[in-house]
C-alpha cells in the first residue's frame, strides 16, 4: 500500500463579512449539468439571486439565461463583468477549465461553489485552495452525497455512532454501455478520466467523514474504466471502493454499506441533484455568514484530488 501525501496548503478560514441576503450568485457553465441542476436550483432558491450565466458557447449561455430570466455574459470580459455583479459564483464546467476560473473568482473576492473534482491535477487543485485561503473567501465543493438532505443526515449519524470496522462502496454507472443515450456521455473530460474521477469524489466524500482520513491506498484497474480501491482510514477501519461508468445497465447501481460494533448501516437513496445543490448553496451561504469553513471546501477538494491522482498513478 502507498500512503498518499497530505494536503500542504494552509486551512482556509474565511473572514469575509457576511454578504447581504439574498446571496448574488453567478453561474459559469451552460451545458447539460448547468441546465438540469445548477440554473434551476439557483433560480428557485429563496435566499439566492441568479445574477447571470456565462458559457464557453455564447448561444447556450443566452438560452439558459433567457429560460431563467437573467442576463447572459460572453467572452473574457463577460467573466469579469459577472464576477463584478456577484457575491459568489457557481461552476458547471470541466474540472481543468473550472480550476483557473475559480482562482480568478477568488482573487476577485467572490465566494466559490465548485463542482467535483476541483481539478484533475494536484497542482490545479492546490492553486484553488491557496487562492481561496489567501482571499479569505468561502468555498464549497459540490459532492452530491454531502449535501442531499437524506444522505447528509445519514453521514452525520454514522460519524457520531463510530466503532466502524469496515465499509464497502460501489458506484457503477452505465454511461458508456452499449445503447446509452445520456447527454453526459459527450463530456470529453469524463470519457478520458472515467469513473475514478467522476464518481470517486462522491464515494470518498462519504467514507472520509465517517471513517477518517485515508492513510493508505491501493488501486487496481478492472474492466473498461472500472477502478478498485482498498483504503485504510485514520480510525483503523478499512474500506473497499469500486467505481466505473461502463457497466451493463442491469449491473449499474450505487451503494455504501458500513459494518462495525453496532451492526450494519446502508446509505439511503436521495431525491435527485437539484435538492442536493440547494443544500450546497445553503452551506456556502452559512460559511459566508459565519466565516466558518465548510468541511467539504476547497481544501477538502484538494485532498480528494491528491487521492484520485495517487489512485490513477497506481492503477496505470
Amino acid at each position: 500500500m502507498t500512503t498518499p501525501p497530505a494536503a500542504s496548503t494552509t486551512p482556509a478560514t474565511p473572514t469575509t463579512p457576511a454578504a447581504a441576503s439574498p446571496l448574488r450568485i453567478g453561474l459559469l457553465g451552460a451545458g447539460p449539468w448547468a441546465r438540469n441542476t445548477h440554473a434551476p436550483a439557483l433560480a428557485a432558491h429563496p435566499d439566492a439571486v441568479l445574477t447571470g450565466v456565462w458559457g464557453r458557447r455564447p448561444e447556450a449561455a443566452e438560452a439558459l439565461a433567457t429560460a431563467h430570466g437573467t442576463r447572459a455574459y460572453a467572452g473574457e470580459a463577460g467573466i469579469d463583468a459577472l464576477l463584478e455583479a456577484s457575491d459568489a459564483v457557481a461552476f458547471a464546467l470541466p474540472p481543468d477549465v473550472q480550476a483557473p476560473l475559480a482562482v480568478r473568482a477568488a482573487e476577485a473576492g467572490c465566494h466559490v461553489l465548485m463542482d467535483k473534482p476541483v481539478a484533475t491535477t494536484v497542482e490545479g487543485a492546490r492553486a484553488v485552495a491557496e487562492a481561496v485561503a489567501k482571499a479569505e473567501v468561502a468555498s464549497v465543493v459540490f459532492c452530491t452525497l454531502r449535501f442531499a438532505p437524506e444522505t447528509v443526515a445519514w453521514i452525520a449519524e454514522q460519524a457520531a455512532v463510530g466503532g466502524w470496522f469496515t465499509a464497502r462502496a460501489q458506484w457503477l454507472g452505465s454511461l458508456y454501455a452499449a445503447g446509452s443515450a445520456s447527454e453526459y456521455a459527450d463530456s470529453p473530460w469524463r470519457r478520458e478520466k472515467g469513473g475514478l474521477w467522476d464518481v470517486g469524489p462522491h464515494a470518498l466524500s462519504v467514507l472520509i467523514p465517517v471513517l477518517g482520513e485515508v492513510t493508505e491506498l491501493t488501486a487496481r484497474r478492472g474492466p473498461a474504466d472500472t477502478t478498485h480501491l482498498i483504503l485504510r482510514h485514520g480510525s483503523g477501519a478499512s474500506s473497499t471502493v469500486t467505481l466505473g461508468l461502463s457497466a451493463p445497465p442491469a449491473a449499474a447501481g450505487m451503494g455504501i454499506e458500513l459494518r462495525g460494533e453496532h451492526g450494519t448501516a446502508e446509505i439511503p437513496g436521495w431525491d435527485g441533484a437539484q435538492p442536493a445543490f440547494r443544500g450546497a448553496v445553503d452551506a456556502l451561504a452559512e460559511a459566508v455568514r459565519t466565516g466558518v469553513p465548510h468541511a467539504c471546501d476547497a481544501r477538502f477538494g484538494l485532498r480528494l484530488t491528491e487521492l484520485l491522482a495517487e489512485a490513477e498513478r497506481q492503477a496505470g
